[in-house]
Formats: structure tokens, sequence, C-alpha cells
């Protein structure tokens, strides 16, 4: 589209924008009737570790909605000499999960106790028994009922209890909502009804009943919406909020808020069954959209949702960049050391790139790239730990490729369960995410990890900021009995299909061969946790 056509789009209000908190990111992207990302902004941030919990302060969140949106304009302004006042619609992602509860006055009771938390395991181990069914640590309802069991006094408190994105869409239209994908995220969702699971809610309400709170389960978590559901306007407070300066106008219509893996699906146009995708980033996870449900539940696996409200089987690690990036950020204070200029680009590619030469196995090193705790292998806290023996062969492309491997190793935990045990078909396979912002690398070693072709759309470095922008222009734009996946093939992908690697033999060889160690070596990573050491 040229610029013209973008400006006009703009005046015309032809436009969606859609905000999406990542771990490190906070990304705006506004696109145009042909939904294609005309500009964008972001806002940097980081998580903290305080009093054992990990966390984002309410002022972090407020400072990178704001940033996020001031940057968006800041760009429309150069790229098009627009003053942007209003947009088409509008949607808020964030990270999936978590617990955020309020009290009537709008108070949070308790820090944010964000997804990267493994602190609910007696809480998830007795809600698992009670449901039959996998309830993650990091799901909502496992930290409610934790702090049920810690007896912690907020709890009688609650008045609304959510996830990032609901507490953020709330502040902005006024409406206790949220999108099914990360509704699914909070408690376990019935993917016929598309509505939280009413007998596991009842059973809930009773195991709690002797604690003689004044709420029932129903009347703290939002009301669950699918996607192309009217989930409310921007309020004139939202509008000033969202944009202290006060041009942005009221009354855009706003989409249902998801989390990170709905509209990783939608920018990934990996709706449909039998289609998955990766999202690789702070945490790694694949998301397989299933053709029937899988024969028993599992603690490795998640069962969430499509923001259409199709199952869909979720292998989730909670570790995945943040141990890579510290290493690759030592390489950039050595070359500083070296009077060299850094450019992080070209930096991130050639030590990419270098891992491709390394050998398959990775010539015998392991690593764990365990920044906090990992549910999938049973470890409550994180120890990043590099191992290798004397006869390893410790070369930089073997070191880089054991480094890229590792991000990968914890999910295929779970992977191994759909699809060797539960025989759940695949037939397309995209990547998104900034392990994929190398052309080829991470594509390749995701092929070999999981034996499949993988395929990474030109549009995936938007990810999911631009997937909820989608769902916004859904909300908008969709045509009378249009579904979410027709939209996307018909509208959005038309044409679009990306650059697809295929397994190589001796990669997939290599990996096996890596997993072997991995798993083998987990003792040496628990003994590295429980020596406190560090």
């Amino acid at each position: 589209m040229s610029v013209n056509e973008a400006k006009t789009a703009i005046l015309n209000n032809k436009t969606a924008l859609g905000i999406e908190f990542g771990s490190t990111r906070i990304k705006a992207v506004l696109v145009d009737d042909k939904y294609d990302p005309i500009a964008s902004g972001s806002y940097e941030w980081e998580n903290r570790y305080e009093n054992g919990v990990w966390t984002y302060s309410l002022d972090d969140i407020h400072k990178g909605l704001q940033g996020s949106y001031s940057d968006l304009v800041k760009d429309v302004q150069e790229k098009y000499g627009v003053e942007l006042t209003s947009v088409g619609a509008l949607g808020i992602s964030a990270m999936m999960h978590g617990y955020m509860p309020f009290d009537k006055e709008g108070n949070l009771l308790v820090p944010f106790r964000t997804w990267r938390n493994n602190i609910t395991g007696e809480a998830s181990e007795k809600l698992m028994e009670l449901f039959q069914y996998n309830i993650p640590q990091r799901w909502s309802i496992a930290h409610l009922y934790q702090a049920i069991l810690n007896g912690e006094e907020h709890v009688k408190d609650i008045d609304y209890m959510c996830t990032l994105e609901a507490y953020v869409h709330r502040m902005l239209t006024g409406k206790r909502v949220l999108g099914i994908g990360d509704a699914a995220g909070m408690f376990p969702v019935d993917s016929e009804k598309k509505d939280y699971n009413q007998e596991m809610v009842e059973k809930f309400d009773k195991l709690v009943e002797p604690y003689g709170f004044p709420w029932k389960l129903r009347d703290i978590m939002p009301e669950v919406m699918v996607a192309g559901q009217d989930a409310g306007t921007l309020t004139e407070e939202g509008a000033k909020f969202l944009d202290p300066t006060g041009k942005l106008k009221a009354g855009i219509p706003m989409c249902p808020p998801e989390g990170d893996a709905g509209t990783g699906m939608v920018a990934t146009n990996s709706v449909k069954q039998r289609t998955g995708n990766v999202s690789a980033g702070t945490s790694v996870f694949a998301m397989i959209v299933l053709e029937k449900a899988l024969s028993k539940p599992y603690k490795e696996i998640d069962m969430v949702t499509t923001p259409a409200g199709d199952a869909v089987a979720m292998a989730h690690s909670n570790n995945c960049t943040s141990d890579l990036n510290a290493w690759v950020n030592v390489f950039k204070e050595f070359a500083e050391a070296m009077g060299m200029e850094v450019d992080m680009n070209k930096l991130f590619g050639t030590l990419y790139n270098k891992a491709l030469e390394g050998d398959p196995d990775c010539g015998g090193l392991l690593s764990y790239c365990y920044f906090s705790g990992e549910h999938m292998t049973g470890f409550e806290e994180g120890r990043p730990l590099f191992v290798r023996s004397p006869e390893s062969k410790f070369t930089l492309a073997n070191f880089m490729r054991t480094n890229l491997y590792t991000c990968l190793g914890a999910m295929r935990v779970g992977l191994n369960i759909l699809i060797d045990q539960e025989h759940v078909k695949i037939d397309r396979l995209l990547g998104h995410g900034g392990l994929f912002k190398t052309k080829g690398v991470g594509q390749q070693i995701l092929a070999d990890a999981v034996n499949a072709p993988v395929s990474v759309m030109s549009t995936a470095g938007e990810g999911g900021a631009w997937g909820i922008a989608l769902l916004a222009a859904y909300l908008v734009d969709k045509k009378d009995g249009e579904t979410l996946d027709e939209f996307l093939d018909n509208r959005v992908f038309a044409g679009n299909e990306g650059s697809t690697l295929d397994p190589e033999p001796e990669g997939v060889k290599g990996f096996n061969e890596f997993m072997d160690r991995y798993l083998k070596g987990l003792p040496i990573e628990r003994a590295a946790v429980e020596s406190k050491i560090w």
C-alpha cells in the first residue's frame, strides 16, 4: 500500500489498532483496510522478582500502555503527516494467565502474579484431582486456590479477579470481559458452550464453601466472549488514560481482550483443526488445534481454545530466550571491550547463523535455560546451567547450537505426548516470535526438533500485536456468518504462504541425541537448584 493509501485509511477511520503486553516489550500495531501493518510503536519493560514473586507493577503497566500508544502516534505523524485521533477498532492482548485480584474500590489486593511463577503446586495438584483436568500452576484458579490454602487475608475482599489484558480492557471500557482463549487460562472452559465449565465451577464453589467467602466464583471472574463479539467501546475516561494528551476520541469499538497464545494463532493463521503454531520468545509454546479430545488429561498439556472457542492442546515451557539473550549480551560486552561498535541485529544474526555450522548433536554439550522455574520438567526455581564433559567439542558453533536447542527442550517434552501417545495430526506448523527473526535459523532448528515442516510468514515479526489488531478488524469488518478462519483465509492471508523449511535427517537425529542428554541430565539441574549455591 502506498503512503497516500495508508494516509487515506487513517483519515477515513478504516484502521484497527492492536496493543499487546509481551514479556519484555509492549507493542502497538496499526493496520489498514487491507489488514497490513502501516505503523507501530513500542515500550520496553521487564518483570521483577520481588518477595519470591515475578511481577510487574501497576505503574509499569500504565506507563507501558501509554508509552506504546504515544510511540505509535509519533510513527503515524512521521510517516504520514497525520495526527492520530481515532481508529476503526481497538483490541488489547497480553501474556496469558496469572493473578490480579481487585476489591470493590478497584484496588489491587496483592502484586500481579504473572505466568512465570511456579508457586501454586499444592493447589494445582488438588484441583487436578477434583476436576480430573489438568490445571497448570500459572492458571488464575490455581493462584486463587493457593492463596486460599495459604490463608491469605485478601481473598475475602476479592470483587474481581482477572488477567492482565482483562484489567487493561476494563480500564478502557469499564467492561469485565475476557476472550475465551485466555478465559481458558483462568479456568477450564466448555468448548461446546463457549463458557466456563459449569460442573467444575460448582465443584469449586462447594470446595471453598466452608471458608465462608462473600462471593461465588462466577461473581469474580470476567464474562467469557468469543472473537467477533462486541466487548464495549472506549470510554471518555479510557481515551484520556490511553492518550493523556486528550486527542484520542472515545467511542471506538473494542473486541474481546485475548491472551498472547490466541493472538499468536491469529497472526499465523492457525485457528483451523490440524494446524498449529509455535511462539518462541521469553517463553515458548506450541498450540495445536485438535480434531478430537485427548484420551486423558496430562500434567504437561494445557487444554485451551482458539479465540473462536475451538479446543487446543498447548505444550508450554516457561523458559526460552532469556538465557540465550544473556549469552549474546556477553558477546556484546566483549566486542565493546575490544573497541568495536555493536549492531545487535548483526550480532544476533552472526551468532545464530554460526549455530548452523555446529555438529547436529551439539558436540556433546548440554544446557538448561531455566531462568525461572519450569513446570514441564518439575522445577519451582530456575538455575541457568551450561554443562560439558572433557570430551565435548566446545566450539562457538556448538555453543550457540546448544543454546538454541535448549530453548525448545522443555516444550519438546510436551509435544512428545501429543505426537507419540495421542497421535495428533498436524498439517501445518508455523513459527513466530523472537527466535525466528534471523531468517532460516530458528525455523530449521524447530523443524528438526519436531520432525515436521515449519513455515514462517513475512508478517511473523509483527506477532501478537498484529494478531489482536486483526481480531479488532474482524469485529467491525466481518460479514454475516463469516467465521474467523474464513476471514483470515480469504481476506488476510490469501496468497501469503510464507517460507517453509523441511526437517533435515541429520538435524532430527542430532536433536534427538541432544534430548537424550537433556532428559538424563535433569538431576544435574535439580542439584543446582537444591544446592542454593546461587
